[in-house]
């Protein structure tokens, strides 16, 4: 867990936004009692940050917060990493294991995505909710648990239980109190402060002296919709600090990525490839994707001061595969 999460409190956020006001000062009230939450918002918008910040706030902060991410798992899988199992209880458990619920006894669980989970473990969830109480997978032994339930999800569950995805009993027993967390481009007014902080910290992270923005730059920052939230922001900020090799980050240093909602083939604003220098295909003879690897990893070499373990970073790679990239670009 990152240091700065096992610190913050609820009263260390701040916002200029209405909206996200009411969503603290809710939050600070949910942290004062062990009423369960359901942190509602899309994704990217720091449901998980806030979930810790009511736990840090609790008079449980010296406990245990365990998360879990109830989406996309079998039954067995859920059931096992919930509530544990024993030694021999399927194939491959050579040894006893502790649940999620266990870890989290006298603390806090975080299900993230609660949305998502199965109808049978729908049904575990709302006993260990009711009665306090579990089996190990592979075991008889009935254990107790008390913890704390903080959930997050990106659709409303109310909805669910409308579309009979969701039972309406596990819905009661969740919801004492749901936090609306709104997205990003509802609270604009919050985003010249959300980057200086990003960029402070990312500057820091990386040893760079960066202390300006330019204002073409910011005008980019300020005029995209962000439909990845808080998420999208701090990567967007990240990968700039890593362009940037000056004290200013300038407009050619914010690259945002492609619409994943666009239904045509045209391509994003801002295109992730490396941008020929007349911004033009014109004399370009090799349009091939492997062309455009090309281009995009000598970009990249480039902007990184023809630093190799950086460049590697900046892509996502390894140094072998860097290197052999680098070597493909120097035999065209």
């Amino acid at each position: 867990m990152h240091r700065a999460l096992s610190r913050l409190k609820v009263e260390d956020l701040t916002t200029a936004n209405d909206a996200m006001k009411r969503c603290l000062r809710l939050a600070a009230l949910a942290a004062t009692t062990d009423v369960p939450v359901v942190l509602l918002g899309e994704t990217g918008t720091g449901k998980t940050l806030l979930a810790h910040a009511i736990h840090n706030s609790s008079e449980r902060a010296d406990r245990a917060f365990v998360a879990f991410n109830a989406s996309a798992m079998s039954d067995t899988l859920i059931e096992s990493q919930l509530f544990g199992h024993e030694r021999g209880a399927f194939t491959g458990a050579q040894q006893t294991v502790k649940g999620k619920f266990e870890l989290a006894n006298q603390g806090t669980l975080f299900l993230d995505e609660i949305a998502d989970m199965s109808p049978l473990a729908q049904v575990k969830i709302l006993r260990v909710l009711e009665y306090g109480e579990f089996e190990r997978l592979g075991s008889e032994q009935m254990l107790h648990a008390d913890a704390r339930i903080i959930c997050a999800t990106n659709c409303s569950l109310l909805e669910r239980v409308r579309q009979g995805k969701f039972r309406a009993d596990l819905y009661h027993r969740l919801n004492g109190l749901t936090l609306l967390i709104p997205p990003l481009r509802e609270r604009m007014e919050e985003l010249p402060a959300l980057i200086a902080a990003e960029l402070k910290a990312s500057a820091a992270s990386e040893g760079k002296s960066i202390n300006a923005i330019h204002p073409e730059a910011m005008d980019k920052l300020l005029s995209y919709p962000w439909p990845g939230n808080l998420r999208e922001l701090n990567h967007t900020v990240r990968t700039m600090t890593l362009f940037c090799e000056g004290r200013v980050v300038l407009p050619e240093h914010v690259v945002f990525p492609p619409d994943l909602k666009s239904t045509t083939s045209a391509p994003p604003e801002e295109p992730l490839s490396a941008p020929l220098p007349s911004g033009k295909l014109d004399g370009v003879r090799d349009l091939s994707m492997a062309g455009a690897v090309s281009r995009h990893v000598q970009f990249v070499y480039d902007q990184a001061g023809r630093n190799q373990r950086r460049t590697a970073r900046m892509l996502g790679i390894s140094r072998a595969t860097l290197a052999r990239h680098l070597k493909n670009v120097a035999q065209k």
